[in-house]
């Protein structure tokens, strides 16, 4: 029995649950399986580019370009009328990209280089993972389009995009076990094997759900027919479909450089953004929301001024930081999703739909991972996005009526006062020694605070997109004006990431210090005045670790030293006449910047002879390097915060220890603030059968601030003679043995490491 509406008839009988529950769990798999891969294969060829989240948002770009071309072939292949014949020709591709299996990274473009890295990274994932990727990726809007057909004669038919909701739920699960779940309990060989398998069960899950599906259509005299055209969207349809499927894909790679950049460097940080963003994907595909668009837009309007307003400026509470742009890149990605679910076609154009929306990610992604780097000297294109994104909120109808005019040019008055009182202080000497002497807040913080009432304004305008757009852009103009000036003297942006060069007098160093900043993190400092601009400061000053091995390695005669990390170049003021020292690093604008003397004069000042720099990953250009050649070396690479995880494996270290003489020594700089990467590195040693010394050096409260700075590290050798003076030093201690489990290069768990660092095991290094 049936009713009819229109000229479609709908059945009414018992709903056949198993079906949409088949097509349901295929969607889910083949969902889970894409997404699963990207950290896996990420992860995979991260070692050969210094683990920069430049690699990460790079990927991401690949991964939704071959998305882009799954769907393409998606939409393509509804033009053939059999779902017969197109299951076979999917079945077809499945097993043909099976050929690239099981997973793993190609070497056919040979080496990456670091000036130009973009290129071999999209070229070597496109030869490695590019075909069995872009095939599963077409799963779910063929599924989609597959179920609109054989369900025709159904209710639950008439809305196939449910589904889709399925397909970011499994998306979304599968991000978050990697971290938590897969890295943790497998190696990354495990992985492969693990993911290759899980491929070829959903090859016969989709065999099995083809018979099943198709002795339970409603129609079973005949193949489903074609859906009923609806009207075709218009151009400006498309193009607002696009934009708003590029907006959240862009704050999503945005808000990744940005936190990982200014705010902190955290492990899962990759992770998190992307596994927010397919979770709006689920609300706002859901039948029911969750959180409905009438509650999304008054939040997206609140948090996002508050963003807009802090964008600028680092926090001193990272942890608040965090929710602050996680909540709003949330908030402004599940609005334009919502909008992207209200305008979603007829079932009949729904992989024309899909093949829109990626194209919107690729733009989005392109922008942000590829183009913005290219034009913009720090990440400049984030606040831009965050911005923009509100021009898709309601714009309202007739002109501005009294009091939001009035809010309006109150907010810009407002907005520019700022940047009037910081150009005042600036032209006037005795109010800028005036206002640093009686304020109790630096200009960043009172900026912040001018400008919380501005933001307001904007919420208060939320319901005109022109005028809360025009706020916005008003704060991020004075915020990003003042940060500038205030905060930097020079910043510069590569593939690896944004370094600064800050200006931090010091009295007590005579004056002016530069300091080399990438992220949140010092990499080196040098004060300026010449009593004092050849001494090494921060990590590497003689009471250190870093600086009692160069100096102790030193005394032994002429030493041959290799230093992975330039920084600012500070290790060169250890070199004498008849030593040699190489630097090792993969960022050519770290290079040129220490080698500039209106930065940093280390390298061309200080150094007794010439210095060498070897660019590109520690890992590959070490292993070009003679065996039994060097005295010291000292593993000094961080990304922000981070250490790339690859120079503290087990091979690794196997690595530099066959590099050295008999008596030579590796030291392993391990001060990091959110990871314990300290307990991976003594296991590793103990796994090599080598001993090892650890210390902490705190430094002292006396010290100029530019002096010092704490170090934590672990020294190694081929001999127990290499060690043995550093044994006679109290400073140096034998490490406890660890039950961890060493890092290695098919092993590598982060979230152990994160929660050793939150909750300290009871058993130390020391």
């Amino acid at each position: 029995m049936s009713d009819t509406t229109g000229d479609t008839a709908i059945d009414t009988r018992a709903p056949d649950r198993l079906t949409p529950l088949l097509f349901a769990l295929a969607i889910f798999t083949s969902a889970s399986l894409v997404f699963v891969v990207q950290p896996m294969v990420t992860k995979l060829v991260l070692p050969m580019l210094g683990g920069s989240p430049a690699v990460w948002n790079t990927a991401m770009v690949f991964f939704q370009t071959a998305l882009l071309a799954g769907y393409g072939y998606a939409h393509l292949l509804q033009k053939v009328g059999s779902i017969k014949t197109q299951v076979a020709i999917h079945l077809a591709l499945l097993v043909a990209a099976a050929l690239f299996l099981p997973l793993h990274i190609n070497g056919w473009l040979g080496d990456p280089d670091p000036s130009a890295p973009v290129g071999w990274l999209l070229g070597t994932l496109a030869l490695s993972v590019g075909a069995p990727f872009a095939v599963l990726s077409a799963t779910a809007p063929l599924l989609q389009a597959w179920y609109a057909r054989v369900r025709a004669g159904y209710a639950d038919g008439q809305n196939p995009y449910v589904l889709y909701a399925a397909s970011n739920l499994g998306s979304f699960l599968a991000l978050l076990s990697y971290p938590i779940l897969i890295e943790p309990l497998a190696t990354l060989s495990g992985q492969r094997w693990g993911w290759s398998g899980g491929y070829v069960a959903f090859m016969l899950m989709v065999v099995a759900l083809a018979f099943v599906v198709w002795s339970r259509r409603l129609d079973r005299t005949a193949e489903p027919a074609r859906l009923a055209a609806s009207p075709p969207m218009t151009l400006r349809e498309k193009v607002i479909l696009v934009l708003l499927a590029a907006a959240p894909s862009s704050l999503m790679l945005g808000v990744t450089s940005h936190l990982s950049t200014d705010v902190a460097s955290a492990p899962f940080l990759w992770v998190v953004p992307l596994a927010l963003y397919l979770l709006t994907f689920v609300i706002a595909f859901q039948n029911k929301p969750w959180i409905p668009l009438n509650a999304t837009l008054p939040i997206q309007a609140a948090i996002g001024a508050v963003c807009v307003l802090t964008v600028a400026f680092r926090s001193a509470n990272w942890n608040i930081a965090f929710a602050i742009h996680l909540a709003a890149f949330f908030f402004a990605a599940l609005m334009c999703h919502q909008l992207l679910a209200a305008r979603r076609p007829a079932p009949d154009r729904l992989t024309e739909f899909y093949l829109l929306m990626s194209l919107g990610g690729v733009v989005g992604g392109a922008f942000t991972a590829l183009i913005a780097p290219v034009i913009f000297n720090m990440v400049w294109e984030y606040p831009l996005v965050l911005v923009l994104v509100g021009l898709a909120r309601p714009w309202g109808k007739g002109p501005l009526n009294g009091t939001q005019t009035g809010v309006v040019v109150a907010a810009l008055v407002v907005a520019a006062s700022p940047v009037l009182l910081s150009l005042w202080l600036n032209s006037n000497d005795g109010a800028r020694a005036a206002f640093y002497a009686t304020s109790p807040f630096e200009m960043g913080q009172l900026a912040m605070i001018m400008l919380l009432p501005v933001a307001i304004c904007a919420f208060l305008v939320r319901g005109r997109a022109l005028a809360f757009t025009a706020i916005l852009l008003a704060i991020t103009l004075s915020s990003q004006w003042i940060a500038r000036g205030y905060d930097w003297s020079y910043s510069g942006r590569s593939f690896f990431g944004v370094m600064r060069v800050a200006n931090s007098p010091d009295p007590r160093l005579g004056g002016d210090v530069h300091v080399l900043m990438h992220g949140t993190t010092l990499h080196g400092a040098q004060a300026r005045d010449p009593r004092f601009d050849c001494v090494p400061t921060l990590y590497y000053a003689p009471a250190t670790p870093i600086g009692q091995a160069a100096e102790m390695v030193e005394a032994r005669g002429p030493a041959r030293i290799g230093v992975v990390g330039q920084g600012s170049g500070a290790m060169a003021t250890y070199k004498r006449a008849e030593d040699s020292m190489t630097f090792f690093e993969i960022d050519p604008m770290v290079d040129r910047l220490s080698r500039d003397p209106e930065w940093f004069s280390y390298i061309s000042d200080c150094a007794a002879g010439p210095i060498d720099t070897v660019l590109g990953d520690a890992r590959l250009t070490l292993a070009k390097q003679p065996a039994g050649s060097y005295d010291l070396l000292i593993i000094d690479a961080f990304s922000s915060d981070a250490v790339p995880t690859h120079l503290l494996t087990a091979e690794a270290i196997e690595g530099y220890l066959k590099l050295l003489k008999p008596k030579g020594v590796v030291v392993l700089h391990l001060s990091n603030r959110n990871l314990d990467i300290t307990l991976p590195a003594i296991a590793a040693a103990q796994a090599l059968g080598k001993s090892s010394l650890h210390q902490i050096y705190y430094e002292g409260d006396s010290t100029p601030e530019m002096a010092e700075a704490s170090t934590e590290a672990l020294i190694l050798s081929p001999t127990p003679e290499g060690l043995a003076d550093f044994r006679a030093d109290a400073r140096w201690k034998q490490p406890l043995p660890t039950t961890v489990r060493p890092w290695t290069d098919d092993y590598v768990n982060l979230f152990g490491s994160l929660w050793r660092s939150m909750f300290p095991p009871a058993e130390r290094p020391l």
